[in-house]
């Protein structure tokens, strides 16, 4: 595992929620993200599993052929104490920068305050007129299939993006970022351990995106069943050959750092998801609505 303690610093100006360095590695700018402070009452852990949901759910999006912002699993001494953290490589330069949503949101609709309902999402993108709507729309979507096979509660709007040539004024959507809140980072391997399988299950079902319908958050999996959305449902079938299951648990299996109860954990809460969505498509390949 690299350490990434005696690599230069710079002044941060990255946004988010975690505890984060801005380190230069190799040449190469870095958001180096740290465990969180402790989020929840009368919890006696820090957020230390984001690192690994970072790393873990940006390479599954990887394996299932997303552009993807390149991330390190590292440590940083920080005093006297071994931290594990995530690097995660900048992707913009002099020419090249990021657009995220909620900044085309704001320009988008000056009379309306745009959160998370996905239909003020989709009236963004269909009236924005600097971005390639269909495009977009099928990003967006192919993102939610994923973020919903590592259960990634909070893909806000600030967390996804386009990315902008100042010099040629082209627009493209931006390699995929911030998957922290994936793979449940408050669990302790301890409570893991007392997870019998009906729990699991509960675990994988109940698994909500940020993003509303109707005021209230999206329940993945119930969602994907439904198959209500003609957008979702074309992307389970654009997307479903290249969710290499085995793949995506050898890639876990090679993980540092994780226990063996952690990584079982996330492959098998994985694979509920998985034969969820999979259910979806056999749908579609019988003649049903996608």
């Amino acid at each position: 595992m690299i350490d990434f303690t005696n690599a230069i610093e710079e002044f941060n100006n990255y946004k988010g929620s975690e505890k984060k360095k801005t380190l230069i590695y190799n040449n190469k700018k870095y958001l180096v993200k740290f465990p969180d402070p402790v989020r929840e009452k009368n919890k006696n852990i820090s957020y230390i599993n984001n690192a690994f949901s970072e790393y873990i759910g940006s390479n599954i999006f990887k394996i299932c052929g997303f552009k993807v912002q390149n991330t390190i699993l590292g440590k940083y001494n920080y005093n006297g104490k071994e931290k594990i953290v995530c690097a995660c490589e900048d992707f913009t330069n002099n020419d090249n920068i990021l657009y995220e949503f909620e900044n085309l949101a704001l320009s988008t609709n000056p009379d309306k305050k745009i959160e998370t309902e996905l239909n003020d999402i989709m009236e963004v993108i269909e009236e924005n007129k600097m971005i390639n709507t269909e495009e977009t729309k099928q990003k967006f979507w192919d993102m939610f299939v994923i973020d919903s096979l590592i259960g990634n509660t909070d893909r806000h709007n600030g967390n996804w993006g386009f990315l902008l040539n100042k010099n040629t004024e082209k627009v493209e959507n931006s390699p995929i970022y911030d998957c922290g809140s994936a793979l449940n980072p408050m669990l302790e391997d301890e409570e893991i351990e007392k997870i019998n399988e009906t729990e699991l299950k509960n675990l994988a079902i109940n698994s909500y995106s940020c993003l509303k319908e109707n005021g209230k958050k999206i329940n993945y999996m119930t969602y994907i069943k439904q198959m209500k959305n003609a957008s979702c449902n074309k992307a389970i079938k654009r997307l479903f050959s290249n969710i290499k299951i085995e793949e995506i648990n050898k890639f876990i299996d090679n993980v540092e750092g994780i226990s063996t109860k952690r990584k079982e954990f996330y492959k098998k809460i994985i694979e509920k998801r998985y034969e969820i969505i999979k259910e979806a498509y056999k749908k579609y390949s019988k003649g049903g609505e996608l």
